[in-house]
């Protein structure tokens, strides 16, 4: 039997609220993920927990070891993944303190290891809907349900990072519509999609981004910061009351099968290929 079916990206906040944590050690073909990964019991599901940017928050945004970590999730079983982050806002409408439940992204990061298909067997992963729809609408009725201001959709510009972005950057992204920006959930989620696992992220805006509004400051650290913590423990509520929300079934979440069209040599097919796929690991 697996050891996890669902996984959490996020802060140590989370499995620290836990009895009966056990911690693992996972090795991965791409290195060392951020921390170990801490495995517990919520609502009779056996969730994973890994601290994105490490227990300590070590790791800046640009150093996180993404393909590990979205590999250590899979090797242990998960087939949805839950990805809360602090975010931004880009546009007046979407408040400090409101929850965004994304359902596109724009990558302007640059140098990450973003994809797990280096070859032989070319593969292309449409991210087009990536955003799992039963998850989204899951997690926008649990945001609802604990009173706190939730944004059904949203653009999330994922930045390289760690610098924040300047004020005419923050016109562009705001003049282009985009609601959020962040500088983890590329290439985050789009591994766990190439890796068949279901995955929505909530976005826990924490301040208006610089150069969005005249009258607004420009972000700091300490500013995110202390946002982030005054809403750490509604974060943490969401969370742990969605894993009892998604259903047993976890098929109708996975996204494995979509992977059998991906492949971009099929003219060129053999029985005798062995595709990632179809390893052990999916």
């Amino acid at each position: 039997m697996s050891q996890a079916e669902i996984g959490i990206f996020g802060g140590s906040g989370f499995y620290k609220l836990l009895d009966d944590v056990r911690e693992a050690k996972v090795d991965t073909p791409y290195g060392p993920p951020s921390d170990s990964v801490f495995l517990a019991t919520v609502s009779g599901r056996r969730v994973a927990f890994l601290p994105r940017h490490g227990r300590n928050h070590t790791l800046p945004p640009h150093k996180v070891n993404y393909r590990a970590n979205v590999w250590a999730m899979r090797s242990l079983g998960c087939q949805a993944i839950i990805s809360p982050c602090a975010a931004g806002s880009l546009q007046r409408h979407v408040e400090p303190g409101s929850f965004v439940v994304c359902d596109q992204f724009v990558d302007r990061t640059n140098g990450r290891a973003d994809t797990f298909y280096d070859g032989p067997i070319v593969t292309h992963v449409s991210p087009a809907d990536m955003y799992h729809p039963i998850l989204r609408k899951l997690a926008i009725e649990t945001i609802r349900d604990h009173g706190i201001v939730c944004h059904e959709t949203g653009t999330v510009v994922v930045i390289q990072g760690p610098r924040f972005s300047t004020k005419s950057e923050s016109k562009w992204f705001h003049d282009q519509g985009w609601e959020v920006i962040n500088m983890t959930q590329y290439p985050e989620a789009y591994l766990c999609h190439e890796l068949g696992m279901g995955v929505v992220n909530i976005s826990l805006i924490t301040d208006y981004d610089a150069g969005v509004h005249a009258d607004a400051e420009a972000v700091t650290a300490h500013d995110v910061l202390a946002v982030f913590n005054s809403n750490a423990e509604k974060i943490r509520q969401v969370v742990l009351d969605l894993i009892g929300r998604i259903p047993a079934d976890l098929s109708g979440v996975s996204t494995v099968q979509g992977l059998a069209f991906t492949r971009g040599d099929g003219h060129a097919a053999s029985p005798e290929d062995i595709r990632l796929f179809g390893t052990k690991l999916l």
